[in-house]
């Protein structure tokens, strides 16, 4: 049962990955030709970002298919950290990108400015990017949430903050129009401001995608509310044990894998301990998705 769920999620991850991935290509090449059309390293930062977001989009895509495989046995543990590792990535792409942007915007300002042709029609196109990436971003944050998987998040929060920085650059775009329709100077500096506007917020959405990813590559413990809660199912039990230790957690990938040592009366059945395992790993399991629970068990006074 656990293995069918797991396969349909398999499949999920794959199918929503597969659509970023066309999304994001075709808003890169529309992006592209537009920023070097009417001359704007605004959007042009902006097909840069979503050239970034097509290649973590791709890793997303292959991460979800590597970690939905089976346990073998040169992973007996499974493939879940795949998509940390992909995760871990995508964040540090956007850095790359951040940099690249404000490295482009700062040299376009000590040439002193550039004047962008046709801002109406980088703010039409940075529309179309922002309303796509909003419909693509949603399906994908709703497929993570139901597979938990932190590399369909990751690719959800880099055409979230695609939608964002979209939305930055078309304000620019409608300011610079505005500028020259009141005649004022300084409209060659709104353009690199945005981009730099820009370059900041995908910085920190790199920042946040990157640190949950690492505790999960690290082997960080389980968050506080879910260990309470694995905490309560045991002390549920407790008339039938007499006290438990080493509980460990951690997760990779969707996968949540939890171990610990119970201390049972020396007098307790073998079959009576192996039906106690199996009730409290079963009530794990259908209080956490996903879960992979190992449970040793010791006779009082021989705690090891």
């Amino acid at each position: 049962m656990n293995s069918d769920r797991l396969a349909e999620q398999g499949q999920l991850k794959a199918r929503v990955a597969r659509l970023s991935v066309i999304s994001n290509s075709l808003l890169t090449a529309a992006k592209l030709a537009v920023g070097l059309a009417i001359g704007s390293i605004a959007v042009i930062a902006e097909a840069l970002h979503s050239g970034v977001d097509l290649v973590a989009a791709a890793m997303a895509w292959w991460s979800v298919r590597k970690a939905s495989q089976p346990a073998d046995v040169t992973h007996p543990f499974g493939h879940g950290k795949f998509e940390s590792l992909s995760a871990i990535i995508e964040g540090a792409l956007i850095f790359v990108a951040a940099v690249a942007i404000i490295w482009i915007a700062v040299a376009r300002v000590i040439a002193g400015g550039r004047e962008v042709r046709l801002p109406l029609v980088g703010l039409a196109i940075m529309l179309v990017s922002a309303a796509v990436n909003v419909v693509v971003s949603t399906v994908l944050f709703r497929a993570a949430d139901e597979t938990e998987s932190p590399a369909l998040e990751a690719d959800a929060w880099h055409l979230r903050t695609d939608v964002y920085t979209s939305l930055g650059v078309l304000v620019g775009m409608g300011g610079i129009y505005l500028v020259r329709a009141a005649g004022l100077p300084g409209d060659h500096f709104i353009d690199p401001l945005a981009a730099v506007i820009v370059s900041l917020l995908i910085s920190h959405a790199a920042w946040g995608i990157s640190r949950r990813s690492l505790g999960q590559l690290t082997d960080a413990m389980l968050p506080s509310p879910e260990r309470r809660l694995i905490e309560r199912l045991i002390a549920e039990h407790y008339p039938q044990f007499v006290n438990y230790h080493r509980l460990r957690s951690r997760r990779a990938g969707s996968e949540r894998h939890i171990d610990l040592h119970l201390v049972l009366p020396p007098d307790t059945h073998i079959s009576d301990a192996h039906q106690l395992c199996d009730h409290l790993e079963e009530d794990i399991r259908r209080a956490l998705p996903n879960v992979h629970a190992l449970i040793h068990v010791e006779p009082e006074g021989h705690q090891d």
